[in-house]
């Protein structure tokens, strides 16, 4: 049994290892995808000097002595044509986004004039560069603009586009294959001998899979025999680069997926992690393909997921961040166990409390199998392998679920 933040490393080390290579993509397809190459600005942004007021674009030259001044009014630049130069002594008439004349260099917002016909009069001598935005000021030609390794929000394709990128090179897509095994499990919605449960990992691990960037699969549901499970997981690693088991890793006499694995030549990298839920786990590889087996009950495995699948998922695909900043909220309410020795991951919520700070306070019911808990949750609070207690208002660090995928 490894220690928690070993096990997390080997497998991003593991992820790392495993990128898959880039495809080009059309960007309104991009969002969600990690960019395998950095994207350059081909010109300067913005491409010339611009207005960022509707007004008056004006030489400061012009404003000689006392105000108020008075200039005429000659010539207008609008968006979308570059304007004539500004006459000497002259205002010109400017919009929003539009191109500054040459020969101007300041804006006067139309608030601040009076305009009388064509004449424009000013109380106050405009400052150089006034509501000016100058060429190249957000972006110089040939600077990186987007990094490679950068998971592509709305604002990076928006960044794509006005950069005139209509195509980016991403990370190909990681496929993923979801087994579950039991012979307690049954389709959501159909009918089943007495015992049996609705299986919902299958749709659970998908969609999380699917919010880390992979295309993901769910393969039909295996019962617990040997070889119908070395059949099923054989099946599911053609075409998977990831696979992952849930149930049967532990070692009860009807645990079959560690015997099956190494039967069908998956080599093991650990197996059991010092953490409560999800101490059975197990990391493998075939080939090109990884193995990530969890355990059976529905919290344990969305846990497990969140803090191993889903960041090897992102690693796979070059994500410089492949896991989210941890935070710090104070505990809600005091916290003892008896048994310390392995790193605990209570499901929480997180409020703002009066006094501005953070407080994080662990949902009552901690039981793997119970799936409202996940639910209510919005946050994995932290234990200290070590702690046996934890105070109330204690700092503890603190992951927000949304931000892990689930």
């Amino acid at each position: 049994m490894i220690a928690f933040d070993e096990a997390q490393s080997r497998v991003l080390s593991l992820g790392r290892q495993a990128v898959l290579g880039a495809e080009r993509v059309a960007i309104d397809g991009t969002c969600g995808r990690v960019v395998a190459v950095d994207v350059t600005s081909p010109s300067d942004l913005p491409a010339f000097d611009y207005s960022a007021m509707d007004g008056y674009a004006v030489a400061v030259a012009s404003f000689d002595g006392d105000g108020p001044w008075t200039l005429p009014v000659l010539g207008e630049s609008r968006t979308g044509a570059m304007p004539d130069g500004l006459v000497r002594g002259c205002a010109g008439r400017i919009f929003t986004g539009a191109a500054m004349p040459k020969g101007a260099d300041a804006v006067v917002m139309q608030e601040r004039v009076v305009l009388a016909g064509d004449r424009a009069t000013f109380d106050a001598k405009p400052k150089l560069g006034a509501h000016v935005r100058r060429r190249g000021e957000d972006l110089a030609r040939g600077v990186v603009a987007i990094a490679r390794g950068t998971r592509l929000r709305p604002s990076h394709v928006a960044l794509a586009a006005t950069c005139d990128h209509a195509w980016l090179t991403v990370a190909r897509r990681p496929m993923v294959t979801i087994l579950s095994t039991g012979d307690e499990l049954r389709a959501p919605g159909t009918v089943g001998t007495a015992g049996s449960i609705a299986e919902s990992n299958g749709v659970a691990l998908r969609a999380m899979a699917e919010r880390a960037g992979a295309f993901a699969r769910v393969a039909p549901i295996v019962g617990d025999d040997r070889a119908a499970t070395e059949q099923a997981i054989a099946a599911a690693l053609d075409g998977s680069d990831v696979l992952v088991t849930v149930g049967g890793v532990s070692v009860g006499d009807h645990d079959h997926v560690r015997p099956a694995l190494e039967a069908i030549g998956v080599t093991l990298e650990f197996w059991k992690v010092a953490m409560k839920p999800g101490k059975p786990i197990v990391l493998g590889r075939r080939g090109r393909a990884i193995v990530l087996g969890l355990p059976g009950n529905p919290a344990s495995a969305m846990v497990t997921f969140a803090l191993f699948g889903a960041p090897m998922l992102r690693a796979m695909q070059g994500d410089a961040a492949p896991l989210p900043m941890t935070r710090r909220a104070r505990c809600g309410v005091a916290y003892a166990r008896a048994e310390p020795g392995r790193t605990e991951f209570l499901r929480a919520k997180v409020t703002r409390g009066e006094d501005g700070e953070s407080w994080v306070t662990p949902i009552a019911n901690q039981a793997s199998g119970a799936t409202s808990a996940m639910a209510e949750a919005d946050a994995l609070m932290r234990v200290p392998a070590e702690a046996t207690r934890i105070v109330r208002g204690e700092p503890c660090e603190v992951w927000m679920l949304e931000e892990l995928g689930a």
